[in-house]
């Protein structure tokens, strides 16, 4: 490919009259490698002469970088670059970034593949099991919190969609400064926010702030996943890049499986909580929460202790630093081989020329919050160009076959994911409303209920000096039916109503019969006396273990699509992953027809969620490997928050035709499916490119 080894390159540099002369075709040219007394002797003194000016490489004959830019200026006039077109600047930083690219690439494969990229594996694995573990959290504390909370429908359902909005916003403004500030830095930003906001989220006690603080804990999450894919990519070669980006791919799965036997094993336990005076609850449910963010905070206590990504460092010209990191993991890798005597033969690494680049403002100038200004403004606006810069000729079909693909893949699965357990409530409902038992006209007097009355129907009856004491009525309707001289006391009520019923001389004393749960009713000397405050927790009946069960079985059945994606990814090629995982997918949507119980919703729930997972995994690496360094998590943090917004449209567009009709989300979803199927056929393959 024209690359030389540049450990061999001081036998083509000689000295005349006190110069180098240098071949003009740009290569290095080698010679005889140093003995190993030789390699000895400068293991000694690397780094040490009478000026202390040795840099690494030096004793490998190899001149310094600054003498050869030194002669290149004596032969050929230089041009300010103030004065040069920029134009002339971006062409030559292209060609820089070129060359840099394949060079790049030749030293990751020196550098091989061992214990440095396995540590970091699990390091922003933890950090990709957050983001799954995120998107499962309100699903499971929505049915006690939106009653520990009092939440109303519509509150309910923002609860539901304000964490897929956060991530929208998240993924966009964190992966667009990850090309500016480091992958790393942006990284620990992203799950800093992520830990913080989670943790207070679990403490706050109204419904206001702790949306909120969901809304936040989204955003910061929203930004790992572009900057997951983006760093660790840049430390893979060509030929385990995609096979290792869709290993990593499943801690997404392990997050949902965390989550669901979290949830499984705490929430259902009431007694996993404290409460401190009348007002202020914690309850289990905010332990499961808790225990939730702790993938993200062991992510970000091991981020610390891993370097930079060396390849945006070169992007912005900071050589001395990249050359450190990638001996760093090249020194790693060969100790773990038992090769330590393994030399890292690089001394300079070509870095792109620089086009825009931060004049520091001095402490003299202005006020600090100005001065804070400037930077965060600039560093906006140049977020602001890289995304732009994704529209511009050489990328605009690209970027935009690769959105509508995201979109219509994001708006199948998470529409139907959420589908399948509405749909099974709404099979476990109708089989519940079968068991309804109806009394056509009882009288009962001077009785005591003290046990709980369950899935009935009460018409025409008449209920005098009866009293209803400790007790509980669950789904339970009176009719026309008439209450005198009665007392109900410490009596608790879900979907409870009395309609059209006259109500004569009753005590409620202590009770949670509101006045809307009385429809069309006759009070007549009635009273009402301490009601129960607040809402209350049935622990027992408000957690259903079969949706755990359902999260869970689904995360565990994409463990299949994701081995098999991963050993197939560099053999078949990001494209046919692609279009046939969709394509197959969209198949599995029609066996939906004949989910009619809730063991057939659970099977073809899996079903499409293993057939999905490699589509998705491909879609991680072809979006990573079409962008160039500086505007890669950019381009990935853009085309991810226009799969959150898919999310968002499939789960309100899925949720409203539960009970009415299959037809709809079926058709959608498997339309929608082949359609981006078919489009992703036409995006160029990547498994040969080099990373730009």
């Amino acid at each position: 490919d024209g690359y030389r080894n540049t450990n061999q390159v001081s036998d083509d540099y000689r000295y005349q009259d006190g110069n180098y002369n240098a071949p003009n075709d740009g290569y290095y040219r080698g010679g005889d490698e140093p003995t190993q007394e030789e390699d000895a002797q400068s293991d000694v003194t690397e780094g040490h002469d009478e000026d202390d000016e040795v840099y690494e490489g030096e004793y490998q004959g190899i001149p310094h970088p600054d003498d050869i830019k030194e002669k290149q200026k004596k032969r050929a006039p230089a041009v300010d670059d103030e004065y040069r077109d920029r134009a002339d600047l971006m062409a030559e930083r292209m060609e820089d970034e070129e060359q840099l690219a394949h060079q790049y690439e030749n030293i990751i494969e020196e550098c091989g593949h061992g214990r440095f990229q396995w540590t970091l594996f699990f390091v922003l694995g933890l950090a990709l099991m957050a983001d799954g573990v995120e998107v499962f959290v309100v699903g499971f504390v929505l049915p006690s919190a939106e009653k520990d909370m009092c939440l109303s429908s519509s509150n309910k359902g923002m609860l539901g969609l304000i964490v897929y909005l956060g991530m929208m916003v998240g993924a966009v403004l964190l992966g667009g400064l990850a090309d500016k500030l480091g992958r790393k830095q942006c990284l620990i930003i992203s799950l800093a926010i992520n830990a913080a906001f989670a943790f207070l989220s679990s403490f706050v006690q109204g419904y206001g702030f702790f949306l909120f603080c969901r809304l936040i804990s989204g955003l910061g999450i929203g930004g790992t996943l572009p900057i997951v894919f983006a760093y660790f990519s840049e430390f893979l070669s060509r030929e385990k890049r995609g096979e290792h980006l869709s290993w990593l791919c499943m801690f997404w799965m392990i997050g949902g499986i965390y989550a669901s036997a979290m949830a499984w094993s705490i929430i259902p336990h009431y007694g996993w909580g404290f409460s401190m005076g009348t007002k202020y609850h914690f309850h289990s449910w905010r332990v499961f929460v808790l225990v939730c963010a702790l993938p993200c905070i062991a992510s970000l206590v091991a981020l610390k202790f891993m370097p930079e990504s060396p390849r945006f460092l070169l992007e912005i010209g900071k050589h001395d630093e990249a050359w450190m990191i990638l001996k760093q993991v090249h020194d790693t890798n060969m100790r773990a081989k038992g090769e330590p005597e393994r030399v890292f033969t690089v001394s300079y690494i070509k870095t792109p020329k620089q086009v825009d680049e931060f004049i520091e403002i001095q402490s003299s100038t202005g006020t600090w919050y100005q001065r804070w200004l400037v930077r965060i403004t600039t560093t906006l606006k140049q977020v602001w160009d890289n995304v732009l810069y994704c529209l511009t000729a050489q990328y605009r079909m690209n970027t935009l076959m690769l959105a509508v693909v995201w979109f219509t893949m994001a708006l199948s699965y998470y529409g139907l994911i959420v589908w399948f357990p509405d749909m099974i409530r709404y099979f476990q409902d109708e089989a519940y409303e079968s068991r309804v038992k109806i009394f056509d006209e009882e009288e009962v007097s001077h009785f005591t209920f003290n046990f709980t009355l369950e899935n009935q129907i009460h018409r025409n009856g008449e209920y005098r000096n009866d009293k209803f004491i400790g007790m509980k009525f669950k789904e339970v309707r009176f009719e026309d039916s008439l209450f005198e001289d009665c007392y109900f006391e410490d009596v608790r009520s879900t979907e409870t109503f009395f309609e059209n019923c006259t109500i004569i001389s009753t005590v409620f004393y202590n009770t949670d019969l509101y006045e809307h749960k009385f429809i069309n009713c006759r009070l007549i000397n009635s009273t009402f006396m301490k009601e129960k405050e607040g809402c209350h927790i049935d622990f027992e009946e408000d957690n259903d273990f079969l949706i755990y069960l359902v999260s869970f079985l689904g995360s565990l059945s994409v463990l299949p699509g994701n081995i098999i994606s991963a050993l197939l990814m560099d053999k078949i090629g990001r494209i046919k992953m692609i279009g046939g995982s969709m394509l197959i997918s969209a198949v599995c949507c029609f066996f939906l027809f004949f989910g009619n119980s809730e063991s057939a919703m659970i099977g073809w729930q899996c079903l499409f969620c293993g057939a999905s997972i490699a589509a998705w995994n491909a879609l991680d690496v072809i979006t990573v490997e079409l962008y160039p360094t500086d505007k890669r998590a950019t381009a990935f943090g853009i085309l991810n928050g226009l799969c959150k917004f898919g999310a968002i449209l499939g789960n309100s567009i899925f949720s409203s035709f539960v009970g009415i009709t299959k037809v709809v989300p079926i058709l959608l979803a498997s339309s929608a499916l082949v359609g981006g199927g078919l489009l992703a056929l036409r995006l160029p393959e990547t498994r040969e490119q080099v990373l730009m």
